[in-house]
Parts: structure tokens; C-alpha cells; sequence
């Protein structure tokens, strides 16, 4: 007898524990579920945990297979419901991200990447480049003595380019009014130029194009420090609504998903050029697109990741027709 009560204690503790577990399902469900859709309503303040929900937002679907896999195991029809809420929102999202690109007629292939200051192989990063069929290629984090090899290596196939700082690009068209942007924060009183903006003459007209490296974010104990970004990010798009050519291609390192509020300035005004994740950085184990190429009345047709090079981040490659 004693044997069958300490079954029956043990079996009522699983229960216990069972429906502890599926108490949480629907709740965090639903908290989830809102996260997504109603992630701009999140305020910023303090530490821009707004933004910092918006780095992450995508990685919240997550919840679905965890919640899914328990509501099998226990075998229980209400958690398995409650599932179908963030899957649901999870598929407004970014459901369309999953879908076929476009896959039609376009006129430039460009090539956008952070070829990072610390990159122990410069000459393997600009070969690889060189071979990318690309157009445009936009680069930031160029650094003495490494620049000199990007030249060199590029020359031959991109006879024109503009550098502005540690950013540049090089253009198998005519390059005109290569100028500097600045995007410089306030608060910055050392030598800081991250921005450049060209004409190129491209067989289907001209088309301004900028790249641009916008400050880098830390998670600290004060909070998501994008204050610096989300300034150079208001230069930026200050810059982009007072540009008269109406085509522009917008190319760089933004260190911020294309969620992120406080990339508004730019998002606004032009359209990504998305056409699935395609994680960028880091490039070991790409957890976010933070290396960016947006347009402005040029149609994107598809991105993708190019194959790593010695740099921490991953090449973006976007097909436009102008």
C-alpha cells in the first residue's frame, strides 16, 4: 500500500507540474502575439527598449515551435490554440519575406559590405568582391594600409570610385559630384566621416547613390545606446529628402534592422530592397540584417548574402531595375 501512495504522489506531482506548464502557453501566446504586431506602441524610454525589441523582433517566432512542442507533449487542444496567435502575427510580419522574389528583368546588380577594420585577409575580401558581378559596390570600414589594396584590386573591373572617410564605391559606370555626407553626431569631436554621395551615369540615366555607416549600438546596463545612430540616421535622411535626382540607391552598414524605429528617417523614405532575411552579421552565426540597400523610385528586384570574407559581416547583394 505504502508503494501505491507514493505512485499516486508522484503521478499528482507531474499533474501539478503539467498544468503549471500549460497555464504559461496561452498568456505568453498572447504577450507575444502583441509584441509583434504592436511592437511600434513599446515606448522607448528608458534605454530605447523600443528599438532594442525591434533589433530582436523576428527571433520572437521562436515562441511558436517552443509553445507548439508543448502543447503535443501534453497533449492539450487550449495551448495548441493559443499557438496559433503568435504564429499568426509572427505570418503578418514577416510572412512575405518567405515568398518567391521577383525574379524579373532588372538592370544593376549592387553590393553592399562592412569589410570590417579588423579584417585579417583585406586581399581574399576585395577578390571576392571583384567577383561578384556587382555594379555598385558600396564598402565601409575602409582603413590604411588595407584601402590600398581594395583599390588595386578593383581597378581593373570598377575604373571609377569615390571615397569619403573609411567609406567608398566603385562603379563600372562614370561617377560625377562625389561628395561627402555628413552624419556626424553632435557629440563626436574627432575626425568622423561616414558618408558619401555620387552620381553614377548608368546606361538607364543618372542615379544618386549614397553609402553610409551610421554609429554602432551596445546593450549596457543604462540601455540600448543607439542615441548616436538614430542622430546620424536623421542626417541621413535629411540628406536623402533634399537629394534632386528622383532615383537613388542608398547602400551601407546601419547597425539596425530595418524594424528598428529609429532608422525611421531613412526607412521612410525609400523602399528596402528585401526580398527574404538574409542576415548579415555576425558573420560567423547571422542573427540580424544590419547591412542594408534601400531605393528610391529604382524597383528592387531580390537580395541575398554572398559567401563570407574575412570580415564580421556578410556581403548584401540586391538586384534593381531602374
Amino acid at each position: 500500500m505504502r508503494a501505491v501512495r507514493v505512485v499516486r504522489a508522484v503521478r499528482a506531482s507531474r499533474s501539478v507540474r503539467r498544468a503549471r506548464w500549460l497555464r504559461h502557453v496561452p498568456p505568453v501566446s498572447a504577450a507575444v502575439a502583441l509584441l509583434l504586431l504592436g511592437h511600434r506602441l513599446v515606448p522607448n524610454r528608458p534605454g530605447h527598449v523600443g528599438s532594442l525589441l525591434e533589433a530582436v523582433l523576428p527571433w520572437l517566432g521562436l515562441a511558436v515551435p517552443v509553445g507548439l512542442v508543448v502543447a503535443l507533449l501534453r497533449r492539450s487542444r487550449r495551448a495548441l490554440v493559443a499557438v496559433l496567435l503568435p504564429a499568426l502575427a509572427w505570418s503578418v510580419e514577416f510572412g512575405g519575406l518567405l515568398l518567391p522574389a521577383d525574379g524579373g528583368r532588372y538592370d544593376l546588380t549592387v553590393v553592399q559590405h562592412n569589410v570590417g577594420a579588423g579584417n585579417a585577409d583585406p586581399l581574399g575580401t576585395a577578390r571576392a568582391l571583384a567577383a561578384s558581378g556587382a555594379d555598385l559596390i558600396a564598402v565601409e570600414e575602409l582603413m590604411d594600409p588595407a584601402t590600398s589594396v581594395y583599390e588595386r584590386e578593383l581597378a581593373a573591373g570598377y575604373p571609377y570610385h569615390g571615397r569619403s572617410g573609411t567609406v567608398g564605391l566603385w562603379s563600372r559606370y562614370p561617377l560625377a559630384d562625389i561628395r561627402p555626407v555628413d552624419l556626424k553626431p553632435a557629440d563626436v569631436h574627432v575626425y568622423w566621416k561616414r558618408g558619401l554621395r555620387a552620381t553614377a551615369r548608368t546606361p538607364r540615366g543618372e542615379v544618386a547613390v549614397y553609402v553610409a555607416h551610421l554609429p554602432s549600438v551596445r546593450v549596457r546596463e543604462q540601455g540600448f545606446t543607439s542615441g548616436r545612430r538614430d542622430e546620424s540616421a536623421s542626417l541621413l535622411g535629411a540628406a536623402l529628402a533634399a537629394e534632386p535626382l528622383p532615383r537613388v540607391i542608398l547602400a551601407g552598414d546601419f547597425n539596425g534592422t530595418l524594424d528598428d524605429r529609429g532608422l525611421t528617417p531613412v526607412t521612410s523614405r525609400l523602399t528596402p530592397a528585401r526580398s527574404g532575411f538574409d542576415f548579415s552579421w555576425p558573420a560567423a552565426f547571422p542573427v540580424a540584417r544590419i547591412d542594408q540597400i534601400m531605393c528610391r523610385s529604382v524597383t528592387p528586384v531580390r537580395t541575398w548574402t554572398l559567401t563570407a570574407t574575412g570580415s564580421d559581416h556578410l556581403p548584401v547583394a540586391a538586384r534593381v531595375r531602374v
